[in-house]
C-alpha cells in the first residue's frame, strides 16, 4: 500500500474542508500556484474568483437581511470579502500548507502572507466553478461564510473608514473627499498603490500605500478621520 505524500495529504484535507473534490487535479494545483513558482499560476483564476465571491456574498446578505438598504449592505459585504477575512478563512482551511511557492517566497513566509492566502481562496472558487459549475462554487462560498454572516450584528457593525469620513463631511455640509492614485508600481501580488485623499477646502491631504487601491483609500480615509478628530473646530456628526 502506497503512503500518500505530505503534499497529497494536504490537498486531500483541503478538499475535505472545502466540501468539494476536484475531478481535474490540475485546476486545483493551478489555484494554489503562486506566480513565484510557475508561469501557469492562479492570478487569472483569482480574477474570476473575486467576481464569484462578490456576487455570492451579496446574494447571501440580500436574503439574510431583507430590510437593510443597499447603503448598509455594501459595508457588510466589504467586511466579509476583505483580505483579512479571506486570509483568516485560508488559515482555517490550512491552505498555506498546500500552496506552491517559489523558494524565495517560501523562505520569506509567503505561505502565511495575507495577500497570497486571500488570492488563493478566490482562485479556488474560480477553479471549482470551472471544474463543476457556478452553483457549486456558490455553494462553497455559502459553506465558508454562513456562520460569519450569522454572527454579523447590523446594529453595531463598524462602518468602513471611507463611509465614516463621508458621513462626517456631509454632516458639516462639506464636499466629499477626492481620492487619487499618485503612483502605482509592480503587478499582481507585488503591486503597490500610493493614494491620496484630498479634503478640499479643509486644506488637508492624507497619503497611504497598500497592495490594492481599495486598501490604500481606506487607509487614507482613516488618517483623515484621525486628523479631523484632532480639530477642535470640527464637530462630529450626531449618532
Amino acid at each position: 500500500m502506497t503512503t500518500a505524500s505530505p503534499r497529497q495529504q494536504h490537498l486531500a484535507h483541503l478538499q475535505k474542508q472545502l466540501g468539494y473534490t476536484f475531478k481535474n487535479p490540475a485546476l486545483l494545483q493551478q489555484a494554489l500556484t503562486h506566480r513565484s513558482y510557475h508561469a501557469q499560476n492562479n492570478e487569472r483564476l483569482e480574477f474570476i474568483g473575486d467576481s464569484i465571491l462578490d456576487y455570492a456574498i451579496a446574494k447571501m446578505l440580500y436574503h439574510a437581511f431583507p430590510k437593510l438598504p443597499e447603503g448598509r449592505l455594501s459595508p457588510l459585504r466589504a467586511q466579509l470579502v476583505k483580505e483579512a477575512t479571506l486570509a483568516e478563512i485560508a488559515r482555517e482551511l490550512h491552505i498555506g500548507n498546500a500552496l506552491y511557492l517559489g523558494t524565495g517566497e517560501l523562505k520569506s513566509g509567503g505561505n502565511d502572507r495575507p495577500s497570497i492566502l486571500a488570492d488563493a481562496v478566490e482562485a479556488l472558487l474560480a477553479a471549482i466553478s470551472f471544474d463543476a459549475d457556478f452553483a457549486t462554487a456558490e455553494a462553497a462560498v455559502q459553506r465558508l461564510f454562513a456562520h460569519r454572516i450569522q454572527q454579523l450584528n447590523t446594529d453595531t457593525q463598524a462602518k468602513d473608514p471611507k463611509t465614516q469620513l463621508q458621513e462626517m463631511l456631509q454632516a458639516q455640509h462639506l464636499p466629499l473627499p477626492k481620492y487619487r492614485i499618485e503612483k502605482q508600481t509592480g503587478e499582481g501580488n507585488t503591486a503597490l498603490f500610493d493614494v491620496s485623499c484630498d479634503l478640499g477646502q479643509l486644506g488637508k491631504i492624507t497619503y497611504a500605500q497598500a497592495h490594492s487601491r481599495r486598501a490604500a483609500e481606506q487607509a487614507c480615509a482613516q488618517q483623515a478621520i484621525q486628523w479631523l478628530n484632532q480639530q477642535s473646530h470640527f464637530r462630529k456628526p450626531k449618532k
